[in-house]
């Protein structure tokens, strides 16, 4: 899913950042203002900037894309489809992104289509949340339906493609900005085109649009003997800061960056390198700054299964991968909620996933959030915080 627009307001919370911005080396004369910029003084800063331009340029209607955190009231979202999709081919990157009890799945439908039944459940349940998210009063917005069967060849690599079942993963929304993420998977360097139309159409209506540099995914941005078997060799590998992704060319997934306002969270993982996340700390500057954070984490890919920050000031921190900063949260004032342990049995196929799908919600305002109906027990957690939650049937 990608928020593409919010209401005007609702984001608070620059109290809770006073001591990051000291712990960060900042003045805290003017960031403080700035920490969790609500859409209200985006808002009024766009209405000052058009005041002054008004004599020179036409008036412009309002941008449609107005995102600085991932709570604020939701007006608009994309959600993803996952009509045709692929299992990507049993490629370095993807072997190292899954565990090697699902290996034997990929080394025998890579390239093809996943099982049918999954697909019609899949899409079943994408339904569902679009439909329960119209009965919210969020409009919902879809890719287009592509095959992704078919197969490319650029100078450097052949593959077939994945799906478009996932916004989150491949655009990120700063301000009035669309940036599409360059990716790190082979199977998905050609995803982008399934949000194409969207992206235009926001583009011409006002939203800036921004598409990082594309790798050439080259056999040289892969570690081609990355060492994994176990769950301990990730974790030592992790330790050490060894990835299979090599600093060759930037590389990121937008679903590595959690968004406060004025300040964006990232972690080093399996798809976003260094180079990347170098990438967007000078892209964005000096509107944004962007903090690397880590976790205890055997394999990292992905931020909002890990750390996810759903109001201001509070975030929940998965109690299995720690976050190694926490303390710098907690001393800011921030309160850090451990989700309970997820309730999906041990037998459900999860290829690409980890069971703590359950934490990756998503935040209609800071009073409503949409969670799995079948995890009861974060149900109760968010209750207990005063949300009142729309549940997902799957």
């Amino acid at each position: 899913m990608l928020r593409v627009r919010c209401l005007r307001g609702g984001s608070r919370g620059a109290e809770a950042a006073h001591l990051i911005g000291a712990m960060l080396g900042r003045s805290l004369s003017g960031w403080v203002p700035r920490a969790f910029q609500s859409t209200s003084s985006a808002a009024a800063a766009q209405q000052h900037a058009a005041e002054e331009e008004a004599v020179a340029e036409p008036l412009q209607q309002e941008c449609p894309v107005c995102s600085y955190n991932e709570w604020d009231p939701l007006e608009e979202v994309i959600v993803g489809r996952a009509e045709n999709a692929q299992v990507p081919p049993f490629t370095v990157e993807v072997k190292a992104n899954t565990y090697e009890k699902y290996w034997p799945f990929y080394q025998k439908h890579g390239g093809q289509s996943f099982p049918p039944d999954h697909l019609k459940k899949a899409v079943s349940e994408i339904e569902e949340m679009c439909n329960i998210l119209r009965h919210e009063g969020v409009v919902v917005r879809r890719p287009e339906p592509l095959d992704w069967s078919t197969e490319y060849t650029t100078p450097d690599f052949t593959s077939s493609g994945m799906y478009a079942a996932m916004p989150r993963d491949i655009l990120l929304i700063v301000g009035n900005e669309i940036i599409e993420a360059p990716m790190a998977w082979r199977a998905r360097f050609f995803e982008y085109r399934a949000y194409r139309p969207l992206i235009k159409e926001y583009f011409r209506r006002g939203a800036k649009w921004t598409t990082a540099p594309k790798p050439t995914m080259a056999d040289e941005l892969y570690d081609q003997d990355y060492p994994i078997r176990t769950v301990e060799d990730r974790h030592k590998l992790a330790a050490q800061g060894k990835f299979v992704t090599t600093e060759h060319e930037p590389c990121f997934d937008a679903a590595d960056f959690i968004r406060a306002g004025r300040d964006l969270f990232v972690q080093r993982s399996q798809v976003t390198n260094y180079s990347g996340i170098e990438w967007m700390r000078r892209h964005l500057a000096p509107d944004y700054k962007v903090h690397i954070i880590s976790f205890k984490d055997p394999n990292p890919m992905h931020i909002d299964a890990t750390f996810n920050i759903i109001g201001p000031g509070l975030v929940l921190s998965n109690p299995d991968r720690p976050c190694l900063q926490v303390d710098m949260f907690k001393k800011a004032g921030w309160t850090v909620v451990k989700p309970p342990t997820p309730l999906i049995p041990d037998d459900h196929p999860l290829w690409m996933s980890s069971k703590w799908l359950s934490m990756n919600v998503l935040m209609l305002d800071e009073k409503r959030v949409m969670v799995d109906a079948n995890e009861t027990t974060i149900q109760k957690m968010f209750e207990s915080l005063g949300e009142r939650t729309s549940s997902l049937l799957v």
